[in-house]
C-alpha cells in the first residue's frame, strides 16, 4: 500500500485544499500533507520489503491495463527526492502571498500526486495518466501565478509538453499492439519483438517527449521563460523534481525496450547533449537575471545526464542516478536563495545588486556552499556524481568527454561570477537596506545545505539505493 499513499496523500489532500478559504490555513494544510507524504516515504523505502512496495488492482481490464504500481531503485530515489523538496518548498515559500492561496496549495499537491504516480506506475497506461496529472496543475500555477509574460510563456510551454505527450501516447499505443496480449504492462512491453526498424522509430517517439520534459536541446527552449514567469515554489518543483520526469522515462521506457536504437541513436543523442551544455553555459555567463542564470545552469547539468544515460557503462548510469538526486536537492537550494533576494530587494538583475555579504553574512555563506555544489567541487554532494559521468563519458569517447569537459570551466565563470556579482564590492541602491535571511528561508536553506555535505562526504544511501537499478538497465543488450 506505500505507493497508493505516496500518490492519495497529496491528492486526497490537495482536493480538501481546494476548499480552505484562510490562506494560513492552506499553508498549514499543504505543509502537513508534505510531512506525511515524506513519513510514509521514509517509512516505505527504509523499513518495507521490495515484496511490500507493489501494487496490482483492476483498473481497465477491457483494454488489458491494470493500476500496477512499483518501488524499484530508481523510483526509491526519486520518491524520496519529491517527499523531501516539498517540506522545503513550502517552507522557504512560506512567507510567499499568492492571490487565492488555497488554489495553489491545492495545485502543488495535485502536481506532487502526479510525480509520485510517474516514478512507481510499471503500466503504460497508468504512467501516462499521472505524466498528464503532474503536468495540468503547472499550466494553471503558471498561468495563473506567473510574471507579466505569463500567458505567452504558458502557451508555449503546453505546445512543447502537448507535442511531447501526443508523440509519447502514439509510441505507447503502438507497442500495445505489438503485445501478444494486447497489454500495457510494462513486463509485456519488455517481452515485446520489434524489428530494427520499429524500434529506431518509437525509439524517437519516445526520446522527443521525454528530451522536451528534461528539457535537452534543442527541446530546450521553453524552459528558461518558464522558470523565469513561474511563481517561485513552482519553478522548484519544475527544476528539482519535474525534470527527472525525461531522465526517469528514458531509464524505465526507453532504454529497456529499444535497446538496438539506443545503440544506434545514442551517439546523436550524446553530441546533442553535449552541445546543449555547452550551449547553455555560454548563454548562462551572458545573464543578467538571475532566475535565468539558474535555468541555464539547469540545461547544462541536465545535458550531463542526458549524455551519461547514453554511454552504455555502470559508472556512467551510477553517476545520473546519484545526480538525480543531488541536482534536485542543490537547485532547489539556488531557488531559495534566489526568491530571497527577489522578495526582500524586489529585483533579480544582478546588475542591481552587489555587496550584499556585508548585509546579509549568513545568506552570503549558505550560498557559497551551493555554489560549491553547482561547480562540483570534492565534499559537495555534486562532485560523486559528475566524476563519475565524466568517467563513464571518457570511457565511452575521449574526445567528446574532453569537449563537455569544458562546460566544467564555464560553470565555474558564470557561478562565482554570480556570487561576486550579488555579494561583493559595495553595496547597491538595491542592497543598502537589506537585512539577513531568518526563520523559514534560513531553516530551509541550512537543510539543504547540510544535504549538500552530507551527500559530499558520504553518497552511499544513493548509491546503494539506485545500484540495482543500473544493473537491470545494462544487463539490457542489443
Amino acid at each position: 500500500m506505500i505507493p497508493v499513499l505516496l500518490i492519495l496523500i497529496p491528492l486526497i489532500t490537495g482536493l480538501v485544499t481546494c476548499f480552505l478559504k484562510e490562506t494560513g490555513l492552506a499553508r498549514t494544510w499543504a505543509m502537513l500533507s508534505a510531512l506525511a507524504t515524506l513519513a510514509v516515504a521514509v517509512t516505505g523505502i527504509y523499513f518495507y520489503s521490495p515484496a511490500q512496495l507493489s501494487f496490482d488492482a483492476a483498473w481497465l481490464p477491457a483494454l488489458g491495463s491494470r493500476f500496477t504500481l512499483s518501488l524499484d531503485g530508481m523510483g526509491k530515489m526519486l520518491v524520496l527526492l519529491t517527499a523531501i523538496s516539498y517540506p522545503v518548498i513550502f517552507l522557504a515559500t512560506n512567507r510567499n502571498n499568492y492571490p487565492k492561496a488555497s488554489s495553489f496549495y491545492a495545485l502543488m499537491l495535485l502536481t506532487q500526486a502526479g510525480l509520485m504516480g510517474v516514478f512507481v506506475a510499471t503500466d503504460a497506461l497508468v504512467f501516462y495518466f499521472f505524466w498528464e496529472l503532474a503536468l495540468i496543475p503547472v499550466y494553471f500555477l503558471c498561468s495563473i501565478w506567473g510574471g507579466e509574460k505569463r500567458i505567452a510563456t504558458t502557451f508555449k510551454f503546453f505546445i512543447y509538453t502537448f507535442i511531447g505527450s501526443l508523440l509519447m501516447l502514439i509510441g505507447i499505443l503502438y507497442m500495445y499492439f505489438q503485445t501478444a496480449d494486447h497489454s500495457f504492462a510494462w513486463k509485456a512491453f519488455y517481452s515485446t519483438a520489434l524489428s530494427g526498424g520499429q524500434q529506431a522509430f518509437l525509439f524517437w517517439l519516445f526520446f522527443i517527449a521525454f528530451g522536451i520534459k528534461m528539457p535537452v536541446f534543442p527541446l530546450h527552449t521553453w524552459q528558461p521563460d518558464a522558470y523565469e514567469q513561474s511563481p517561485t515554489a513552482t519553478t522548484m518543483v519544475l527544476s528539482g523534481i519535474m525534470v527527472k520526469m525525461g531522465l526517469f522515462g528514458v531509464v524505465r521506457w526507453l532504454i529497456p525496450f529499444f535497446p538496438e536504437a539506443v545503440h544506434q541513436a545514442g551517439h546523436i543523442v550524446i553530441i546533442l547533449a553535449v552541445i546543449g551544455m555547452l550551449y547553455a553555459s555560454f548563454i548562462a555567463i551572458r545573464q543578467d537575471d538571475l532566475k535565468r542564470l539558474i535555468a541555464y545552469s539547469s540545461i547544462a547539468h541536465i545535458g550531463l545526464m542526458c549524455a551519461a544515460l547514453f554511454v552504455g557503462n555502470n559508472i556512467g548510469m551510477e553517476g545520473v542516478m546519484v545526480q538525480m538526486f543531488n541536482h534536485g536537492i542543490n537547485v532547489i537550494g539556488l531557488w531559495i536563495v534566489a526568491d530571497a533576494i527577489e522578495q526582500q530587494l524586489g529585483t533579480r538583475k544582478l546588475s542591481e545588486l552587489g555587496g550584499l555579504a556585508q548585509k546579509a553574512p549568513a545568506l552570503a555563506i549558505l550560498l557559497v556552499v551551493l555554489a560549491f555544489a553547482n561547480i562540483a567541487l570534492p565534499l559537495t554532494n555534486a562532485f560523486v556524481g559528475e566524476f563519475l559521468m565524466f568517467n563513464g563519458l571518457f570511457r565511452y569517447n575521449i574526445w567528446i568527454a574532453a569537449v563537455a569537459c569544458i562546460s566544467i570551466i564555464l560553470a565555474a565563470v558564470y557561478t562565482l561570477n554570480m556570487v561576486q556579482k550579488i555579494f561583493y564590492g559595495e553595496p547597491s541602491t538595491a542592497t543598502a537596506n537589506a537585512t539577513d535571511v531568518s526563520g523559514n528561508i534560513r531553516l530551509a536553506l541550512v537543510l539543504v545545505v547540510l544535504l549538500v555535505i552530507f551527500l559530499g562526504v558520504y553518497p552511499q544511501p544513493v548509491i546503494d539505493l539506485t545500484k540495482d537499478t543500473v544493473q537491470a538497465v545494462l544487463a539490457v543488450k542489443p
